[in-house]
């Protein structure tokens, strides 16, 4: 019975590959190849995830992807299809900017930024990545940035006021 559960809560998850990457040792006999793969999983229900994973095949390195991102999910507040105030997120030279957006606006951001922002279950954003060009820096600032986000409630509990105080 416990293993169709764990079947279904799978199910929930939508994955997405950011990259795929071909790296190589270079060995006495010639070089050996393997896959290192970057998966972004969420719900769209703000719960997102981002893990990597390596293997000889590619379909063996998605799948470690998608078990280490499973491990790394957290919880993003979603006010309204949008985010509740503006975020920076820095990881190594990667540094992404997210802002709330009015209803309509969509999804306005690169690639990587994209797949994470989207699997949370984001409708309307704008962002700008502002440092390094590189996937899982870009995609690890993000998740950064959707950490820093505080719902009015717990901003008002931390400061001892009410959430009328906080809002104005």
């Amino acid at each position: 019975m416990q293993h169709r559960n764990r079947n279904v809560e799978e199910s929930e998850f939508v994955e997405k590959i950011v990259s795929i990457n071909r790296v190589a040792k270079v060995v006495k006999g010639g070089k050996n190849f393997r896959f290192a793969v970057l998966v972004v999983v969420g719900n769209k229900k703000g719960k997102v995830g981002v893990g990597t994973g390596k293997a000889q095949e590619i379909p063996e390195a998605i799948r470690k992807g998608i078990e280490d991102a499973k491990k790394n999910l957290i919880d993003v507040p979603i006010l309204n299809g949008t985010i509740p105030h503006e975020s920076i997120g820095i990881f190594g030279a990667g540094k992404v900017l997210l802002k709330p957006a009015p209803e309509g606006t969509g999804v306005i951001a690169g690639g990587p930024v994209r797949a994470v922002v989207e699997l949370a279950g984001i409708t309307d954003i704008v962002s700008k990545s502002l440092g390094s060009a590189n996937a899982r820096n870009m995609v690890n600032a993000t998740i950064v940035a959707l950490k820093q986000l505080k719902r009015a409630e717990e901003v008002a509990k931390l400061r001892n006021k009410t959430v009328e105080e906080i809002l104005g």
